[in-house]
């Protein structure tokens, strides 16, 4: 049973991952990395604190550390993961944000010493495979090599590097301290960091008129991020941290593909088999790590 909520959990953050991401490439190219980041992490702050008031004093040494790291980790990766969907395009970003991936199933592995078994490791293998077909548009974007100067690139690189830490670190937190008071603790640093660089920008007085201008968007991408956080978290403490990763990943796909909705793109002949794989591996590995 426990199995079985994790699955749902990690599905749930998967798809409010994949709406996030798309509103999160709109919301920063209208005003900006540090705003829309700023954002979420009041959300957070706010509908969060609540349901954690009485956690804070029941943290310890190693809990606060443990947070200080994964709080500093997000902010770190949220901006370069914001600044590369803002300033690139969606083929050259995405497929190296998929990095992330492999770089948190190694992680759990090694660090959290998460076993998995060889049908698993195969699953995970051909979800990452699906996954990059389908956000490539052309063969040419998976040279990597000759894609450092593009623009976007190098920032979606460090942000995936960040974002498998995060990935690995909101598990680890989750598991033993909470998934609501990790989640909470991250977004109140990412809105305090905000603020205060909003501050020395001088844009701070501007941030409810900004809000102002597109509320719904705003708003949508402020909740709906933090409710992929919270099920990503909760998921990690019903099942391996690898597993839930994998699963809620393939929301890449799904931001890919409301873009390529929205700007009445074809979909190329590999890109659909991408899908499928990255579909029918996500439901594969579901089926049998529920059982």
């Amino acid at each position: 049973m426990h199995n079985f909520l994790g699955i749902i959990l990690a599905l749930t953050a998967l798809l409010c991952w994949g709406f996030g991401d798309f509103f999160i490439q709109k919301s920063t190219r209208i005003i900006g990395s540090y705003k829309a980041l700023f954002f979420i992490g009041i959300t957070g702050l706010v509908l969060l604190f609540p349901f954690i008031a009485s956690e804070i004093f029941a943290l310890n040494v190693m809990n606060w550390i443990l947070l200080i790291l994964l709080g500093a980790i997000v902010i770190f990766a949220a901006l370069f993961d914001f600044e590369a969907l803002r300033q690139g395009k969606i083929s050259i970003v995405e497929p190296l944000l998929g990095i992330e991936l492999p770089i948190t199933v190694g992680l759990s592995v090694i660090l959290a010493q998460e076993k998995l078994f060889t049908a698993q490791w195969i699953l995970i293998a051909i979800i990452f495979i699906g996954i990059i077909m389908a956000i490539t548009i052309h063969h040419a974007h998976l040279h990597y090599h000759k894609r450092l100067f593009e623009k976007g690139a190098i920032l979606a690189g460090i942000g995936a590097i960040g974002m498998a830490l995060t990935n690995f670190l909101v598990g680890i937190s989750s598991q033993q301290i909470s998934p609501l008071m990790t989640i909470w603790f991250t977004h109140t640093c990412a809105a305090i960091v905000m603020f205060i660089i909003l501050i020395g920008k001088k844009e701070i007085k501007n941030i409810f008129y900004d809000f102002k201008k597109q509320p719904a968007l705003f708003g949508a991408m402020s909740a709906i991020d933090n409710m992929a956080w919270v099920a990503f978290g909760y998921a990690t403490t019903l099942i391996p941290i690898s597993i839930a990763a994998t699963i809620s990943e393939s929301y890449i796909v799904l931001a890919s593909a409301l873009g390529i909705y929205i700007n009445k793109e074809k979909l190329k002949t590999h890109q659909i088999i991408g899908i499928i794989l990255a579909i029918g591996g996500v439901l594969l590995l579901s089926a049998i790590t529920s059982k």
